[in-house]
């Protein structure tokens, strides 16, 4: 798969609820523009208030793609996503359009931007071999296999010497090689791209948070919860579904639903702002809207 050149698209990222959808059309007017989803639960039909999906009336104003394309019993990762969304990009470019792509799930943006990991995924068998044997064997294997990891990773964490021992035995070179290699592909390609960080005040982003976790239980969250049947194992992850489960079973009334959704949306966003200045570039926006 060929990813699009990385000169042609325009990310906007950002904590939950720091306003990306409203600056994305803004941006989508200044470039001629459309709006490319990158967030895992906005992928899914009939979840539109849970996942906070832009309203009607904002994708009458410009093309928005792969919102609510999924039935919420489809599971979805970072490369069948990635699948998904560069052909809609390339028919983006096709007519003279620039890709503005926007959502909050890290991952399904860094594949996109960078690519994904050249580093093979694990393999159940490998792995239970490798966990019987003592730290001390890994350690000699990994050395005389791969020098460079082995000097750059700490031999006392068996999780970090036993997967890059089974990334060497799998793809039959070094695991240095594939990091190294991967590492200059994408600084040459992030020299190229191009996207800003949504920025606010820690307050004013948790007002924000508080004000949509009103409107989102005000506004038929709760009911499209209720109607939802075996959802994918991944969408239970959502922020919300959880909570609004439990206050459906009594667990919990609608005060405590309410505050749990916020902190847990609070924190989410802290794990998001500091997934995204690791982007450094990502230029940021403290305009907001």
């Amino acid at each position: 798969m060929t990813l699009p050149a990385p000169e042609h698209l325009f990310f906007v990222c950002g904590p939950t609820a720091s306003g990306k959808s409203a600056r994305a059309l803004e941006i989508a007017a200044e470039l001629n523009g459309e709006i490319v989803n990158a967030d895992a639960f906005q992928l899914y039909r009939g979840l539109e208030v849970l996942t906070a999906a832009p309203p009607a009336e904002d994708r009458e104003k410009c093309p928005h793609h792969l919102y609510g394309v999924l039935s919420p019993d489809q599971p979805i990762e970072a490369m069948a996503y990635l699948r998904l969304v560069v052909p809609v990009i390339g028919e983006i470019l096709g007519r003279g359009k620039t890709p503005v792509i926007t959502g909050g799930s890290g991952l399904y943006l860094k594949f996109l931007s960078h690519g994904p990991s050249p580093l093979p995924p694990g393999e159940p068998a490998l792995r239970a071999e490798l966990d019987a044997v003592p730290l001390e064997e890994l350690v000699g294997r990994l050395q005389a296999l791969d020098p460079l990891e082995a000097a750059r990773t700490d031999l006392q964490n068996r999780r970090y010497v036993s997967r890059a021992l089974e990334v060497c035995l799998l793809a039959g070179v070094p695991c240095s090689t594939l990091r190294d290699d991967w590492e200059a592909a994408t600084a040459a390609r992030a020299s190229k791209l191009r996207g800003i960080l949504i920025s606010r005040p820690r307050p004013e982003l948790h007002d924000r948070i508080a004000r949509r976790t009103r409107q989102m239980l005000d506004g038929g969250a709760i009911e499209e919860v209720a109607r939802l049947q075996n959802p994918a194992p991944g969408l239970e992850k959502a922020i919300g579904y959880g909570e609004i489960r439990r206050h459906l079973a009594g667990e919990i009334d609608r005060a405590e639903c309410e505050a749990l959704i916020n902190a847990a949306t609070r924190q989410y966003a802290k794990r998001q702002d500091t997934w995204f200045r690791r982007e450094r570039w990502l230029k940021e926006d403290r305009h907001g809207i």
